[in-house]
């Protein structure tokens, strides 16, 4: 029987905008693009130029410290733009799809590991320590899978993964010779290709938000200690190695989430790896006020456009008002009903499991850090997630390494970012101390 992990720590947002469990068919966009950013720790050196015919699968851009690690088309068509910003930074691929999806054939049968290098699907690997992707040159003591998201908005892996249970377990027995592999799952969650999946050690997980966050996970079960190296990966790239051992041919298409207080008819979707949104959000969205457009989660995402790309790790397209607009009488000091507070400040917490709509306002600026143990209520590991932000911020490397900077990610931090009453953006300030630190190992 699995083991069960009971959490306490964390904090459920009920936001209005939940995706029903229907899923939509969407047009085809005419460009898709492939942007680095989205792969950290990577320096990117393109391999293809402007006008260049190319097939699902054939590289766009490979890491210039590891050549073997490749970033590969999620659609047959032309190369359009080769975007750079300063200093020439390489900020998008883009191609024009030409509606065959012609791809190119991998051969299934050699080194699993060989073959993830050459589809392109190695990238999708991320690594801990630094949360940046993988190096195929380490040892990993173990891969970690996770299956849901317990983040608002989320998706429901459980929904995206029927009808590709096959596929899901090909991709962890394939894994599972490279690594012992950890699956966790959610309490909630019936699937047997879940409950039951086989080459790894199921793990259920119950508790608040984030729990679905791998870095949880790998806290509770197999904490990283300096030198030592984990891979991690979603439930949804689990499936696209389970594709490409099935078929030899690259598929990156995703089950996401459209959701949040402004969609008019919050879904499912069926898109692809850097598929533009205009033909997704076209027609869906509430008109009459200014939109923050979020590719991926409301609370861990990137803000995007209508006319912008779905990025590679995005299961979710959220939207929520920007809130530039909003007139409030008196302010915070009003009781009010609607508004949502950890501290019960306002009437709301009498309202049950009432649905609240959130806009993207910070509602206060970035002032001394109040050290009153709030972070510690939402932050389900056993770290002191005050002090080392602190450390962070100061630049003690020595008490990073000590308070455990090896096992974080960013998105560990949305929880505590979003009660936090400094107003500190968090996953900024982690992300830039694991650079740091990562360039201090190097």
């Amino acid at each position: 029987m699995a083991k069960v992990i009971k959490l306490r720590k964390g904090l459920d947002v009920n936001l209005k905008g939940k995706p029903s469990e229907e899923t939509i068919s969407v047009k085809c966009p005419g460009e898709y693009a492939l942007i680095p950013d989205d792969f950290c720790g990577v320096k990117p050196k393109v391999v293809v130029k402007e006008g260049n015919a190319v097939k699902v699968g054939d590289a766009l851009y490979v890491d210039k410290l590891h050549p073997e690690v490749k970033f590969v088309s999620p659609v047959s068509g032309t190369v359009s733009l080769v975007e750079r910003g300063d200093r020439r930074k390489l900020l998008s691929v883009r191609v024009k799809a030409d509606g065959k999806q012609e791809a190119r054939s991998f051969d299934t049968k050699g080194d699993i590991k060989a073959l993830l290098l050459e589809s392109g699907l190695f990238a999708f690997f991320r690594s801990r320590p630094y949360d940046v992707v993988a190096n195929p040159e380490d040892k990993p003591k173990a891969i970690f899978v996770t299956a849901f998201n317990s983040m608002p908005l989320s998706q429901n892996f459980e929904y995206a993964l029927k009808g590709e249970e096959a596929e899901f377990q090909a991709g962890i027995t394939a894994l599972s010779k490279l690594a012992p592999v950890h699956l966790g799952v959610s309490k909630k969650q019936t699937n047997k290709a879940l409950t039951d999946a086989k080459d790894c050690t199921v793990t259920i997980y119950d508790g608040p938000a984030p729990a679905g966050n791998v870095g949880v996970q790998i806290n509770h079960i197999s904490p990283i200690n300096k030198g030592e190296v984990v891979w991690t990966l979603s439930g949804e790239e689990v499936i696209f190695i389970g594709r490409l051992l099935k078929t030899g041919k690259v598929d990156l298409t995703r089950t996401i989430a459209l959701a949040g207080s402004e969609v008019k008819k919050p879904c499912y979707a069926k898109v692809l790896v850097g598929q533009q949104l205009t033909t997704l959000l076209e027609g869906n969205l509430n008109e009459g006020e200014n939109l923050r457009i979020i590719s991926g989660n409301v609370m861990t995402g990137v803000k995007t456009s209508k006319d912008g790309f779905l990025g590679a790790h995005a299961t979710e397209v959220n939207v929520i008002p920007e809130g530039d607009n909003a007139d409030e009488m008196l302010g915070w000091i009003m009781p009010r009903f609607g508004t949502f507070s950890t501290s019960r400040s306002y009437f709301s917490w009498l309202m049950g499991k009432k649905e609240f709509k959130f806009d993207a306002r910070i509602k206060g600026g970035e002032r001394h850090m109040i050290m009153s143990g709030e972070y510690d209520k939402v932050f389900p590991m056993d770290i002191y997630a005050g002090y080392l932000i602190k450390a962070i911020i100061t630049g003690d490397i020595d008490r990073q390494e000590a308070l455990g900077i090896y096992e974080v990610a960013p998105e560990d931090f949305a929880i505590a970012e979003f009660v936090d009453s400094s107003k500190l953006e968090l996953q900024r300030i982690v992300r830039e101390g694991l650079d740091i630190l990562r360039k201090e190992n190097a």
